[in-house]
């Protein structure tokens, strides 16, 4: 079975990163939604509440499961038997940052890829820190986060 992972903090989820989960799912036989916990950040949502979030909006794949995890990606991901790891890419300024990532996790196991999936262009300018941003000051994040999203976001602020 080839099981891939996509990593992220997903704070929250987008609908840039849902284009990325339907895609990807089409590509291996178990894709993992990894929340990452990175104790230097300040989430505006708890890791349970991100995982379920996310839950809520997965339903449709039937091989695609969500959970958390915290320390070196590369750790988690031979503990879960993964071939691949899924990273979405908006501009070349994300490509920049990712691929210094992926040359360093190739280092660390080489017998885990790393997969680098354009985003839609309607999704292109999409960042869970932007969609924060526009919301915390009433901004409308209407079409650009599921429903679940919009609705937690807007409880917040």
């Amino acid at each position: 079975m080839k099981v891939a992972i996509y990593p992220g903090s997903f704070d929250p989820i987008t609908n840039g990163h849902l284009d990325i989960i339907e895609r990807a799912s089409k590509m291996c036989d178990h894709l993992i939604v990894s929340v990452i916990h990175n104790p230097n950040k300040n989430p505006l949502f708890s890791l349970e509440e991100r995982k379920l979030l996310i839950e809520e909006c997965i339903g449709k794949y039937a091989n695609v499961t969500v959970d958390c995890f915290s320390g070196l990606l590369m750790e988690y991901a031979k503990g879960k038997e993964a071939t691949a790891i899924i990273k979405g890419l908006r501009a070349i300024s994300d490509f920049e940052y990712e691929l210094q990532m992926a040359l360093m996790n190739q280092r660390l196991c080489p017998s885990i890829e790393t997969v680098f999936l354009m985003t839609s262009t309607e999704y292109s300018f999409l960042s869970s820190s932007l969609i924060k941003e526009v919301a915390k000051f009433g901004g409308s994040i209407h079409g650009m986060v599921p429903a679940n999203v919009y609705k937690a976001i807007t409880n917040r602020f």
